[in-house]
Formats: C-alpha cells, structure tokens, sequence
C-alpha cells in the first residue's frame, strides 16, 4: 500500500524515538494517535524550577509534541508541562527553539528535536540575550548557586558510556571460526566485551613490541638506576630442614644495596 511522505516520517520518528529509549537512561515517552502524531515525553535528570520565589533542582519533566497535519513542512507544537525555570521558555511552558523558531528545518528529527529540549532542561543550552521569560535571564546572568550544566548526561548517555569499543578487533582481525557469538544484552555482557577489547589490546601491543638489535650499542644505565636480579631466591626444597633464602641482591651504579628478609 502507497504511504504518503508525511505517514512515512511519522513512522520514521517513532522508530528513531525507540531506539533513542534503548540508548538512553533520561528519556521516557508516551504516544497517541495511529499513526503517532502525540508525544508525552518525560524527561529523567536534574533541571531547575521556581516555587514560591525559590529556584531548586527538580528531576522529572514533562513536555507535549504534537505534530500538525503540516509536519513536517511545518514546526511541531511543544508546551512544557511541568514547572521551568528558564530563560527561553515561558512561565505558560512556550518553547523558544532560537532560529528553529523562526526558519524551521523539516530535516530535524523528532529525536533531535528531543535532544534539544533536554539540553535546554539541563542548562547545557540557554540564551539570555532573546528571552522568553527575562526574570530567569536576569537571574542565570547573576547567580553562583548553580554549576551549569546541572546535569552533566548527554541524552543518548547509556550509548555513550559504552564508548562503541562492541567487537572491536585491532588489526581488523576476526574472530576465530566457530567461536560463540556473545550475548548482546545485560550489563555482565558489556562488562565481558569490554574486558575481551582490553585482553586483544594488550596482546596486540605486545606483539607489535620490536626486539633489540644486535648491532645496536647497549644503553648505559642511568646513574642511580637500581635494577633487580635475574635470578629469583632460592627456595627451600620439600622435606627438608628449613633454609634461611638467600638475600635478594640490587645492582646500583655504585654501590650494592642487601636485603635479608
């Protein structure tokens, strides 16, 4: 069955709002409407808010999409529901995207656009200049209680803090043949693909290690440089009486140093 091109970016947009869910540990949503043309988001994560003249962290958020019967051509509507404070959103929850307000991208995706709100929410992302509400501008341009951002997670956090080191062989080699594919969920899996990324980067390093030249000059030691034996101490023999080790010699560049345990 023919999709008309708006169908096909809603379809697109839920998609892109799933997978950003998987990477993320900030972000929750509700949807309305088939195909989806309502988004309740929910936001997870340190913002601020004022109530009864007093600015505080809040930490759950909600803001309303709704897509128009002109989106994409046209802006999303977006209210934010739950107590702000910030200078480019309204004391009512009226968005100011900055030039996206003004000279809308249809090519902006719903998670990008998600991304966006939560760098406003966190105070990674503000503009005193243009405000919304100029009581909080002249208060972000004055205040010291607050580091921003108030929360320092991206969006897509869970994917960042996986660092995409997921079956990376050095070298480009592959895995052995018949070897067993890893799990791809839960946390002891990651923690085992990462301790596997750690195992081949060693070994890779070692490999790659050059061997001393026989025709290069040996290397003075430096002066004061202690170095160990090669030989380990003597251990006693099983079944025999037991020995005093012998003492654990250090060579100096001028002097040796005993220690007799």
């Amino acid at each position: 069955m023919h999709e008309s091109p708006r169908i096909r970016r809603l379809r697109s947009d839920l998609a892109a709002l799933e997978r950003l869910r998987d990477e993320s540990s900030v972000i929750r949503f509700r949807t309305s409407g088939k195909p989806v043309q309502q988004y309740l988001i929910e936001f997870y994560g340190k913002s601020l808010a004022r109530l009864r003249g007093r600015v505080s962290v809040s930490e759950k958020h909600q803001v309303e999409i709704k897509l128009g019967a002109s989106y994409p051509r046209s802006m999303p509507e977006i209210r934010w529901l739950t107590p702000i404070y910030h200078p480019n959103i309204s004391e009512i929850g009226m968005v100011c995207l900055g030039g996206y307000g003004t000279h809308w991208v249809p090519s902006l995706n719903l998670d990008e656009l998600c991304g966006m709100l939560w760098d406003m929410a966190r105070y990674h992302n503000y503009d005193v200049r243009s405000p919304y509400n100029r009581d909080a501008a002249l208060w972000v341009a004055n205040q010291t209680n607050f580091t921003f951002p108030v929360d320092p997670r991206p969006l897509r956090d869970l994917r960042a803090a996986l660092g995409r080191v997921d079956h990376y062989e050095p070298g480009g080699a592959s895995a052995p043949a018949g070897a067993a594919e890893p799990s791809r969920s839960g946390p002891g899996a990651k923690a085992g693909r990462y301790a596997d990324f750690v195992r081949k980067f060693a070994s890779d390093l070692r490999g790659i290690t050059p061997a001393p030249s026989q025709s290069a000059p040996p290397v003075p030691e430096p002066e004061g440089l202690i170095i160990l034996d090669d030989e380990p101490a003597a251990l006693p023999s099983a079944g025999t009486e037991e020995e005093v080790p012998a003492p654990v010699r250090l060579r100096a560049a001028d002097e040796e140093i005993l220690f007799i345990e």
